[in-house]
């Protein structure tokens, strides 16, 4: 296994364990076989194990796998604040010792803000004493490191690093992801600041397996490589200095040990020219079923009106990519779930955005297309409803 250094200077391994995909059995996670695959991964070398409270029972499984084997004090763990259910400082104090007695531990190697996407939901924390309370269970120590984790475009994720003395981010990325979400922009700037990168979706959820196109499957079999579709998107990862660790949700031993065999052979700049160029070859038989040909480059941003138009048609690209639902739940977790709305229909047809866009896309009349299909009135609904519990100012 390879190592990289958090902020602290001690060592993270390149591949974390994703805790929210464990065998189910009953309908509860199949504690046997998790612990078969998390002491699997510690015998390789992973120290890294990400979870959180809304990941169904893998805080508690990871917690009773880890005080069973005593490796505590030997691996790290990655938890999140549900930061969306809270509106008060008795419910971050409520949350933070659930999570404690969960994971049977007394402390937390990394405390993340779970799925932040935008500074406004920064800025709420930060309006209910967020900031004092990190400092004070810092000096406790019950938390070693802080973060966050995001979902959202590039400018949001700007404002919320640059906004705090963050230990470390979490991050969607992957070689078709490059320049969404927080994007390799993002991972560039935090890594200027020296913070740490996690990498979420490295695989967009198997997706860049599973449903690779048979033409994209085609250009990696002729390019002469032994890899897997899942090995590409991984050395793809593995190669850049700017990536601190990579999740994966491994559910098997196999997966383990072939993700850690890759962990420990890739090395920083081992891509070569040609590998970088079958990988572009293989996105753009991806795009070939893209409604919208847009790069996501944000010449069009921002709008005077708030639409997040390159938001917009990457999800829309995604129902016809991936499936309608996964187009449509992107949608709803990047776009329908801002503190500010930034639907489609908001837009005025000014004209403004297709002055600056390099690919010439009808931008006025895409958005309206795209609008239709990702919010028809059961998923319009949906996300309302959604987005009263999100963002209303109640819970815990």
């Amino acid at each position: 296994m390879q190592y990289r250094k958090d902020k602290q200077q001690e060592d993270i391994s390149l591949l974390g364990f994703g805790c929210m995909r464990f065998q189910k059995k009953g309908g509860s996670i199949d504690l046997e076989e998790a612990e078969k695959e998390i002491m699997e991964a510690y015998r390789q070398g992973v120290n890294y194990y990400d979870t959180a409270y809304v990941y169904s029972g893998s805080e508690e499984a990871i917690g009773k796998i880890f005080e069973k084997n005593q490796i505590r004090n030997k691996i790290k763990i990655a938890t999140k604040l549900p930061q969306y259910l809270i509106s008060s400082l008795e419910g971050i104090n409520r949350y933070f010792e659930e999570e404690l007695s969960r994971l049977r531990t007394t402390y937390i190697d990394y405390y993340l803000m779970h799925h932040l996407t935008d500074i406004a939901m920064w800025e709420k924390l930060k309006s209910i004493g967020i900031i004092d309370w990190i400092k004070k269970k810092k000096e406790l120590g019950q938390i070693r490191n802080i973060g966050f984790s995001y979902h959202g475009n590039t400018e949001g994720f700007l404002k919320i690093l640059n906004d705090y003395d963050w230990d470390i981010c979490q991050i969607q990325y992957n070689y078709f992801d490059e320049n969404t979400q927080a994007g390799v922009e993002g991972l560039k700037a935090a890594y200027e600041k020296g913070i740490p990168v996690v990498i979420m979706e490295p695989l967009r959820g198997g997706k860049l397996v599973h449903m690779l196109p048979k033409s994209a499957k085609e250009v990696m079999r002729q390019s002469g490589r032994p890899y897997t579709p899942a090995e590409w998107g991984l050395r793809w990862l593995f190669n850049q200095k700017e990536v601190s660790v990579v999740l994966s949700g491994m559910n098997s031993i196999e997966m383990v040990k072939e993700n850690c065999r890759i962990a420990s052979e890739a090395e920083i700049g081992h891509f070569t020219k040609e590998d970088f160029e079958t990988l572009k070859e293989v996105t753009n038989k991806i795009k070939e079923k893209e409604k919208v040909g847009c790069t996501g480059c944000r010449y069009c941003m921002p709008c005077p009106k708030g639409v997040d138009i390159p938001g917009s048609f990457r999800c829309y690209n995604a129902m016809f990519i991936e499936s309608k639902a996964e187009g449509r739940f992107q949608f709803a977790q990047t776009v329908g779930l801002t503190k500010k709305p930034a639907f489609a229909d908001q837009c005025v047809e000014c004209g403004k955005c297709e002055e600056h866009c390099p690919q010439n896309i009808p931008i006025r009349q895409k958005l309206k297309e795209a609008d239709k299909a990702l919010r028809p009135l059961p998923y319009k609904i949906g996300i309302n409803i959604a987005r009263k519990f999100m963002l209303r100012n109640g819970g815990k």
